[in-house]
């Protein structure tokens, strides 16, 4: 083995050393079956602030495990417009949208520098009828996908502003604890354009509304630094909220 192959091999990062494993893959595998999974994900793809993973309409191959960074997936109206179907952070997978119809249905954009693995889907399918647990895994995320799409009608459907953008800011702050990260200080990675095109807000609502939280003391906001003061403010509004809905 030259030096060069022996220092990329010290380099690669590989699945069973990955302080993430337990987030995108299921818990349990084995030795062998972990070397299997090695052996199949292609590792370190870095992209750039702007850059593209994936366009809609491009051919469907693989999955991405988020590394490190943040992503934003969206859609493009006939006019033009760019409506933001969904953000994705460290520990979760990205481009099941694309297993139906062999193609993706929306673009997937570094929102800064960050870096995936990727997982070819036909070498993961076949991988999957060996290993049963891995095939049980990516069902369950299908599923949690399934749930979040239902969430997100929730928020169109259902809830006013200020309720919207609470109950965006807390899945925020479950998902960066649950990734190791600070609930209740973190900075967005999204503008506040881009918060408003996923909850179906103006600009401006979204900008009046973490304006009149940081008011009511619920919220420090500098710039896109946020510090939630008061957690169970948020949750309360919600809960109103789904509290209104069940008695209708």
């Amino acid at each position: 083995m030259t030096e060069l192959t022996t220092s990329l091999h010290t380099l690669k990062v590989s699945c069973s050393n990955c302080s993430l494993r337990e987030l995108c893959l299921p818990v349990g595998l084995n030795r062998d079956e972990m070397a299997q999974l090695d052996a199949v994900i292609r590792q370190s793809r870095r992209l750039k602030r702007g850059e593209y993973l994936f366009h809609s309409g491009e051919g469907f191959r693989s999955l991405y495990a988020v590394r490190t960074g943040f992503f934003k997936t969206c859609v493009s109206s006939q006019d033009g417009r760019e409506q933001v179907t969904g953000f994705h952070m460290s520990g979760e997978l990205m481009g099941l949208d694309g297993i139906s119809a062999s193609q993706h249905g929306c673009d997937a954009i570094a929102l800064e520098d960050s870096e995936v693995c990727e997982l070819p889907f036909n070498r993961m399918e076949t991988l999957g009828r060996d290993i049963p647990s891995l095939q049980h895994h990516f069902f369950r995320l299908m599923s949690r996908e399934i749930v979040r799409d239902q969430s997100v009608m929730l928020l169109l459907g259902n809830m006013k502003a200020e309720e919207r953008l609470a109950a965006f800011l807390l899945n925020l702050s479950q998902r960066l604890s649950a990734r190791g990260f600070a609930a209740f200080d973190f900075i967005l990675r999204m503008s506040r354009e881009e918060i408003g095109s996923f909850l179906g807000l103006k600009l401006e609502t979204v900008s009046r509304t973490l304006s009149k939280f940081q008011q009511q003391g619920w919220l420090k906001v500098d710039h896109k630094h946020i510090q939630v003061l008061q957690p169970e403010e948020l949750k309360a509004l919600v809960a109103g909220c789904a509290q209104a809905n069940s008695l209708r």
